[in-house]
């Protein structure tokens, strides 16, 4: 079921991006109601959900990795997790994009989305983005990963010596450090840098 100008919270956690604009200057409220319209037309809940969700776990997984692997660690990250969810402030970043929609778009503009997003061709538009943002981005980390790969593969037969200590990460970071605490400080380094290190007190 479609809604109207729905009020419920819509929430993003951009990546990489710029932050999103704060919303200082009260928007119409006539439009502002036809923004929130829209973003209910063009399934926005579930598209920043996505993201909330995406982004939090991948402050989990950096978090986790620098931690114990014990189940002192484990619960510790998992609380992280939850105080991300608590603490993620859903009223204020629905006004900050309804502020998004108001500087990029017209009034007229918004009132011609929502004409489109209200048709059959429309909601199909809206229903399968998500799927297709999700596709393009799981080919894109594969295409990513094949090339990652093949190059780290080339640069250990260029530099065979130093390309013994390198890998891609995928978690094994996580091993390396836990191995390496209560080493004294150089060791699990490269002969050459243990020497260098021998060499310069400092």
């Amino acid at each position: 079921m479609i809604l109207g100008a729905s009020q419920k919270p819509v929430k993003a956690v951009p990546q990489g991006t710029a932050a999103l604009p704060q919303a200082n200057s009260p928007v119409d409220p006539a439009k502002e109601a036809d923004i929130r319209s829209l973003m209910e037309l063009v399934g926005a809940r579930d598209l920043v959900e996505d993201g909330k969700n995406t982004a939090i776990q991948q402050s989990r997984e950096k978090v986790l990795a620098t931690l114990p692997n014990n189940d002192k660690g484990q619960a510790f990250v998992n609380a992280f997790a939850a105080s991300c969810q608590k603490k993620f402030d859903v009223n204020q970043l629905t006004d900050q994009i309804v502020a998004v929609y108001d500087k990029h778009y017209t009034d007229e503009e918004i009132k011609g989305l929502l004409q489109f997003y209200g048709s059959p061709l429309g909601q199909k538009v809206a229903a399968e983005m998500p799927k297709i943002g999700r596709e393009t981005q799981a080919a894109t980390r594969a295409a990513s990963a094949k090339a990652a790969k093949e190059a780290l593969a080339e640069m250990k037969q260029r530099s065979p010596q130093m390309g013994q200590w390198a890998r891609l990460g995928n978690g094994q970071g996580q091993g390396r450090r836990q191995q390496r605490r209560g080493q004294p400080r150089g060791a699990g380094q490269p002969p050459q840098q243990q020497t260098a290190r021998q060499q310069d007190p400092q």
